[in-house]
């Protein structure tokens, strides 16, 4: 089974994948394909996602059973001993000493203390 994922692509490519996949929610793809047929779909994906984001998940011969590709992602897959894990890019420290979340009155209050 193949899993895709796309976030911010042509209306195109959404059309595109609809013949030989099935479309269970906005931008998320679902089939069982070929090996072949999987790649071509992918390399059509990276051709015309441009600035969007793409994600595939296929089965492979592991101890999870699949595997993940990403184009243009935020969260990388990293292979540790075998084992697929996607690895979260580290959060920006926020130039103030608050908490974020904390509004502008709350911070006020805070900094005369």
């Amino acid at each position: 089974m193949v899993v895709i994922v796309l976030t911010a692509c042509p209306a195109g490519l959404r059309g595109h994948l609809t013949r030989w996949l099935l479309e269970i929610s906005p931008g998320v793809f679902v089939g069982k394909v070929t090996s072949r047929l999987r790649d071509e779909l992918w390399k059509q994906v990276l051709e015309e996602c441009r600035s969007g984001k793409a994600f595939l998940v296929e089965p492979a011969q592991n101890e999870q059973g699949c595997r993940f590709r990403t184009h243009r992602h935020d969260w990388e897959p990293v292979d540790l001993d075998g084992v697929h894990f996607m690895l979260r890019p580290k959060e920006a420290p926020t130039s103030s000493g608050l908490r974020p979340g904390f509004s502008k009155a709350a911070q006020y209050r805070r900094a005369r203390k």
